[in-house]
């Protein structure tokens, strides 16, 4: 099977030679390019009664490596479990104009960031008007920069419990069974608090304005730019509610550690070109197979590497990482769910342990004499050693 690793492998010095990279995409091509290999370094295992050897290598632990975010996601949704609460959940989607597309590839970290609080505001406000419900609500919110061409499409997903918590802190206040908000007003709130704090950034100077958009450092036409914005429609959408709480985790495994593309979707790398499985939104949900040059794959792939310390998961209101603790729990004390000491606690579980519990595999054990007890007995490989002369399984 042909995965990422091997695109960079084979064509990432080239493509780092023939264009300027800043460095954290280059940390991210070579963390996914060593992943699990003896580059990073690794340990041996050996059996306490058959003496079976196994070599594990090191992975990048580099949220954009495919490889990396299975065991990731996994402990987050455990920590996560503890918020969930027995009532509705609802899925809503904000969406940016492709008109700016462009100049938030130039400015990621400034735009993404005005993104998160356009939505975030456009939420807490208007669950807080008595018009919709009253109440102090909680979400949260998980930017995704991608389509699935390839192609940018930033947006962020947001799961929105259906209910929020009176000004005085005092009761539930249950929403009705549809979203609490109507679209079309989550839609025209969200376009100006992004757009007012677009201007904000502009008339500070923060943002880079070249190439094809060179010509917005002059004001008039800046004006009559953001002028267009103002008269599109913003795409904002509500997707079904969840059946049940443990729907809504299931459904954000889907989401949280999700990267631009996985390995099983890529179908082939010959002649220079990568062919990728992916589906087509406007044409019926159709699944199709698209093929681009390794140049032009690289670069749909890079433009989704986020800016160094980026958040791209967040929580707000009642799910903030200030309030969850105390908030949290009074909801559940109000709707009459039985708590427990542990469910504050942080899940740590190593990674034998979040294995067996996933998948019923309990990796310390032989998988020659299926007996015995794998145990590290050597001192961590070096990193950029070659391989020793034994059997070699990759963990």
């Amino acid at each position: 099977m042909v995965e990422l690793q091997d695109i960079f492998n084979q064509y990432g010095q080239g493509y780092r030679e023939k264009h300027r990279l800043p460095n954290h995409i280059l940390k991210a091509m070579s963390a996914i390019a060593s992943c699990r290999t003896h580059t990073l370094g690794g340990h041996v295992d050996e059996c306490d009664s058959c003496g079976h050897i196994r070599v594990s290598y090191n992975s990048c632990r580099n949220r954009h490596c495919p490889k990396c975010q299975t065991l990731t996601k996994e402990r987050w949704i455990e920590n996560r479990k503890k918020d969930l609460l027995p009532v509705g959940y609802f899925h809503v989607v904000f969406t940016m104009p492709e008109e700016l597309n462009f100049m938030t590839l130039l400015n990621q970290r400034e735009i993404y960031s005005i993104l998160f609080k356009a939505v975030s505001e456009t939420l807490l406000e208007l669950g807080r008007d008595a018009k919709y419900l009253g109440g102090e609500i909680g979400f949260i919110s998980i930017l995704h920069t991608w389509g699935q061409n390839l192609m940018d499409h930033p947006h962020i997903h947001c799961i929105v419990p259906g209910g929020g918590l009176s000004h005085d802190g005092s009761r539930w206040i249950s929403a009705r069974k549809d979203f609490f908000i109507p679209v079309k007003v989550l839609s025209r709130k969200f376009r100006g608090k992004f757009l007012y704090y677009l201007k904000r950034i502009y008339s500070e100077k923060k943002l880079k304005l070249v190439g094809n958009i060179k010509i917005l450092k002059n004001v008039g036409e800046f004006k009559y730019f953001i002028g267009k914005l103002y008269k599109r429609e913003w795409v904002v959408y509500c997707k079904p509610p969840f059946q049940s709480a443990e729907h809504v985790l299931e459904y954000l495994g889907r989401y949280t550690h999700r990267v631009a593309i996985s390995n099983h979707r890529i179908v082939k790398l010959d002649n220079g070109q990568v062919t990728f499985r992916w589906r087509n939104y406007r044409d019926g949900n159709k699944k199709k197979l698209m093929t681009l040059t390794v140049e032009e794959f690289i670069r749909r792939f890079l433009i989704h590497i986020l800016p160094s310390r980026f958040v791209k998961i967040r929580h707000y209101g009642i799910l903030s990482n200030r309030n969850r603790k105390i908030k949290i729990t009074k909801c559940k004390v109000m709707m009459g769910v039985v708590l427990r000491k542990d469910d504050n606690a942080v899940v740590k579980l190593s990674v034998a342990e979040l294995l067996l519990k996933l998948t019923g595999v309990d990796i310390t054990r032989c998988p020659c004499c299926e007996k015995g007890k794998m145990l590290t007995k050597e001192k961590p490989i070096p990193k950029n050693c070659s391989p020793p002369e034994r059997e070699i399984k990759t963990a």
